[in-house]
This record gives structure tokens, sequence and C-alpha cells, in this order.
């Protein structure tokens, strides 16, 4: 009497199965280490992002007016890094200010640019070349000649000055005005710009923010 045996059929296709069950598991452990990388890589940019955020930044040291005798139609906005903030360019940087009334944005004119102070605060560069979507700049300090006209870039210890022609922007800041806005960066804490202009002017250049 012959005996048919079909166990090595059936272990055959249970072994087919297995290797499927396998090739499954590793596609699937593939995805997910990929996944994984891939959010890794996210969370790591998205953690740098927010350290430079709360660590760079620039603050507004002091701002003076150029009382032209009815109203200011300049300002100057001293600024510097915070303590241990990167590297600050400032082309990427924009001056948002308003009188209440009118809201103005300024960004960065390479065409009005000087390394010193010569002639003055309010005499060395020629502010009738700004418009009101443009400041510039003097440098005060820069030690180590990073801030150049093309590649306004200011790290530790550097002191900047920007320059506003507000007869531009707002026609002239009258008496009694309340101005505000900030020193927007590319990353970082923004300087902070709000005064009240005083009730007369007297001398040519006037303290508005310390």
């Amino acid at each position: 009497m012959l005996f048919k045996k079909d166990n090595a059929a059936i272990g055959i296709g249970t072994l087919i199965i297995f290797i499927a069950m396998i090739l499954v598991a590793g596609m699937t452990a593939s995805i997910l280490i990929e996944t994984m990388n891939n959010l890794e890589q996210t969370a790591l940019k998205s953690g740098q992002d927010a350290v430079k955020d709360i660590s760079s930044g620039l603050k507004v040291t002091h701002i003076s007016g150029f009382n032209n005798g009815s109203v200011i139609d300049q300002i100057a906005i001293f600024i510097e890094l915070i303590a241990g903030s990167d590297v600050i360019d400032l082309t990427e940087t924009y001056i948002s200010i308003t009188d209440t009334s009118k809201e103005v944005i300024l960004n960065y004119s390479t065409s009005v640019f000087n390394t010193s102070i010569a002639n003055g605060l309010f005499g060395t560069v020629n502010s009738s070349q700004l418009t009101a979507t443009q400041y510039g700049i003097m440098v005060i300090r820069d030690i180590d000649d990073s801030c150049t006209s093309t590649n306004p870039i200011i790290n530790d210890e550097d002191l900047v000055v920007m320059l506003v022609n507000t007869s531009q922007c707002f026609l002239g800041i009258s008496t009694r005005t309340e101005i505000s806005g900030n020193v927007v960066p590319e990353h970082g804490i923004s300087g902070v710009i709000s005064f009240t202009t005083p009730i007369t002017y007297i001398d040519t250049i006037i303290d508005l923010q310390s």
C-alpha cells in the first residue's frame, strides 16, 4: 500500500510566507528609520533656529534727532548686538517705524554709508539721498572692519548708527509726537524704538531715546 505525504509541500509554503513577512518587516523598518532620521534632522534644525532666535538679536542704545528749526527731519538710531549674539547682516535688517498715523518700512541703502562721523552725526552723510523706504549707515566702532557698504555685517562690540530721513517718512516729526517701532534683524530679538518728542525744540540735536 502506498502512502501520500504532503508535509514537505506545507513546509515550503510556510517558508515562503515567513520570507515574505521578513521582507515586509524589513521594508517597514527601513521606512521607519528614514522617517525617524528626517524627523531628527527637522527637530535639530528647528532647535537651532529656536536657539538663534532667543540668543541672537540687537538693541537700540540711543536715538538722537536733528531739529531743522520747526520739525525733526532726521533721526540717528544707535544699535549694537545683545550679549552673546551671532553676527547680524544689516542687508537683511529692516526698520519699522510709525508716528501713529503712518507706518513706514525701511531697508538698507548701500549709497548712504560712512565709516566715520568726521563732520558730525548729521553732517557726515547726505540724508537727502534717503527715501521713505531706505535708511543709511554710519559705523562708529568696528574693530575687525566687518561692516562695509556692500556687506554690512555687525558682530560683538560693533556700534552702528542707522540714519532715517524723517522728512521723507513723515514730513518731519513735530513736537509732542509719539514714535514707536522696531529694528528687525533676520534672526533674533528686535531693537525697540519708543519715544515721544518734547513739547518744544530748543537744541539742534535732541536726545529722543536712551
